[in-house]
């Protein structure tokens, strides 16, 4: 059965790392995961984290501030049997909910 899991993430660094284990881990294929802001304006989450906190690089301020306009939604086209796993791989990575369609 077709069905599209979504992950809704509050960092950035969160979502990635949903997508990591997804495709990396579980293999699912890359053009099966979506990243985007669920509205209009452009979003690096609602909470600061990772390369949004800090320059990555010794002696070097950060400047400028993320997008911090809303949550990051991560979509999977499932196939098959593989919701069970989306869905806790997406728990696992962090999501505060998860929604399907």
């Amino acid at each position: 059965m077709e069905r599209t899991i979504i992950g809704h993430f509050a960092t950035r660094r969160e979502a990635e790392l949903a997508v990591e284990h997804l495709v990396q881990d579980r293999g699912i294929a890359r053009t099966d995961v979506f990243i985007q802001a669920p509205g209009t304006a452009n979003s690096a989450g609602s909470q600061a984290a990772g390369a949004d906190v800090e320059s990555g690089h010794p002696g070097v301020d950060k400047r400028g501030a993320p997008e911090l306009e809303g949550e990051i939604e991560v979509s999977v086209d499932c196939h098959g049997e593989q919701s069970a796993d989306v869905e806790a791989v997406l728990k696992e990575a962090g999501a505060r909910r998860l929604s399907s369609q």
